[in-house]
């Protein structure tokens, strides 16, 4: 749960620099990962996506939940992965957005895009980090500023807020 709370608290300070969706890119923090109360693996996406259309919920949102994996998969990953074939890549600004903050989240605290691509190529998976850093790229032109710093400002442990504060850590 705290994953999720810090995950929003970066999403919605990016969403504010460039123009997103609060309430959807909110949601969709808190919401990204659940599929996983069914599934740790990367078929979290999938299941948590479907939950989400099964409980009502809008199609947007359940895309955010599908694509937040990485910077998007490819339909060859996708198959490595054990993942049903379709899109994977997060095309919405809102949906880009949420996945990006879930990429400078590691478990509670917000880390630099180097960590997240640094950890990605040492599983060989050239290809996926080479797109978080492209990703990296595209939101930090649009929010203004290179979104390290805005992980550097937050801090490692930001302050949670709204429905998340006072969680333990």
């Amino acid at each position: 749960m705290v994953h999720c709370c810090t995950v929003r608290v970066m999403a919605l300070s990016m969403a504010d620099l460039c123009g997103a969706d609060r309430e959807l890119v909110s949601c969709g923090a808190l919401l990204h990962d659940l599929g996983r109360c069914r599934d740790m693996g990367m078929r979290h996406a999938v299941i948590g996506a479907d939950m989400a259309k099964e409980l009502g919920l809008s199609d947007d949102l359940a895309e955010i939940i599908r694509r937040h994996i990485g910077a998007g998969i490819d339909p060859e990953e996708a198959q490595e992965l054990g993942l049903p074939p379709g899109d994977y890549f997060p095309r919405t600004l809102e949906q880009k957005v949420v996945a990006h903050a879930d990429n400078l989240t590691s478990d509670n605290r917000l880390v630099s895009c180097r960590v997240t691509v640094d950890k990605l190529i040492s599983r060989s998976r050239y290809s996926g980090a080479e797109r978080i850093e492209m990703l990296h790229l595209e939101l930090s032109k649009l929010c203004g500023q290179d979104l390290d710093l805005l992980v550097a400002s937050l801090g490692n442990h930001p302050e949670l807020q709204g429905p998340c504060k006072g969680l333990e850590r």
